[in-house]
C-alpha cells in the first residue's frame, strides 16, 4: 500500500493528471478535475517527507467491498506550508497481485 500511495502522490506533485486519470481508469475524478483542484488551492505541491509514507494513519478497511479495499486519506504538502490542508482521498482495492486498483475518490481541503 505504501508504494502505491507514494506513486500516486508523486504523480500528483509532478502534475501528471493524465497519468492519474489513466491509473484510476477515469473513475470519480478526471485529469481536468484534479488539475483544477490543485490550481484552486493556489500553492505548489511537493512530496511529503518519506516517513509520512511509512506510517499512513488514516486507513479504514471497507466492509462492504467484494474484494478487500481501504479508504486512505493522505495529507499533502506544499512548498509554502509544509503539511497543508489539502487531502487526497483514495480507495485501494486488492487485485490479487502486488498492485492495488486505484480510485481517486476526492482531492479537497479537510
Amino acid at each position: 500500500m505504501r508504494d502505491t500511495v507514494h506513486q500516486v502522490v508523486g504523480m500528483l506533485v509532478a502534475g501528471d493528471y493524465a497519468g492519474l486519470e489513466a491509473v484510476s481508469r477515469g473513475r470519480r475524478l478526471t485529469a481536468e478535475q484534479l488539475r483544477q483542484a490543485v490550481e484552486e488551492y493556489g500553492r505548489e505541491l511537493r512530496m511529503p517527507p518519506e516517513p509520512v509514507f511509512d506510517d499512513i494513519e488514516d486507513v479504514i478497511e471497507l466492509e462492504d467491498a467484494t474484494r478487500r479495499a481501504w479508504s486512505v486519506l493522505v495529507d499533502l504538502w506544499t512548498v509554502e506550508e509544509g503539511r497543508s490542508d489539502l487531502t487526497l482521498e483514495l480507495v485501494l482495492t486488492e487485485t490479487g497481485g502486488e498492485q492495488y486498483d486505484i480510485q481517486i475518490w476526492d482531492l479537497h481541503v479537510l
